[in-house]
């Protein structure tokens, strides 16, 4: 593989930057960003060479982005290296990456507040705290339930909801669906 051009070099470096905000680390982040926008399979030597980190880097990287199904391994006939692509478009990304944080940060915080929530409160401050914590509990109960009916969606029903963006509100408080603040009810 040969340099990357300053636009590919742009991507895979704020790639990096940006994976650590997304729960994977800078290198992680500059290796599946080079899959990403590669034309073709390729394959780990070429991506220390290109990235110029060492291969067990990469190799521990792969192992990281296959766990978060992020790329698939491919195989070339007459080439026992394994090449690795990604493992689907953009909306697959995101998707992928939504629910490997939602098994990861999402599920463990909900579950420690049910558990929270059952233990018997003791006093005035353990009732407000349980009435703070079931306020969490249902606020991440209900976007994780969204979640799960948004991810089932189509790519082509999904882009026309979010291009419909704040028209949604609109409609509901059209229908008179929609509170706003300060209306009586």
């Amino acid at each position: 593989m040969t340099a990357l051009s300053p636009l590919s070099h742009s991507f895979v470096t704020h790639f990096g930057e940006m994976g650590s905000r997304w729960g994977i680390n800078r290198t992680v982040g500059q290796i599946y960003a080079l899959i990403y926008i590669s034309a073709r399979p390729i394959h780990a030597d070429d991506m220390a060479e290109t990235l110029g980190f060492s291969r067990s880097n990469i190799s521990m990287g792969l192992k990281e982005l296959q766990a978060w199904r992020l790329v698939r391994l491919r195989h070339q006939t007459g080439d026992r290296r394994e090449y690795f692509e990604p493992a689907g478009d953009a909306w697959d990304t995101f998707r992928r990456l939504a629910e490997e944080r939602r098994r990861r940060e999402i599920e463990p915080t909900l579950s420690m507040l049910r558990d929270a929530l059952l233990q018997p409160a003791t006093n005035d401050d353990d009732l407000h705290a349980q009435a703070q914590m079931r306020e969490m509990h249902d606020l991440i109960e209900m976007l994780t339930e969204w979640f799960d009916e948004v991810n089932q969606m189509d790519v082509q029903t999904l882009s026309k909801l979010m291009k419909m963006g704040a028209k949604v509100g609109r409609l509901l408080e059209f229908t008179g669906k929609l509170k706003l603040p300060g209306q009586e009810s």
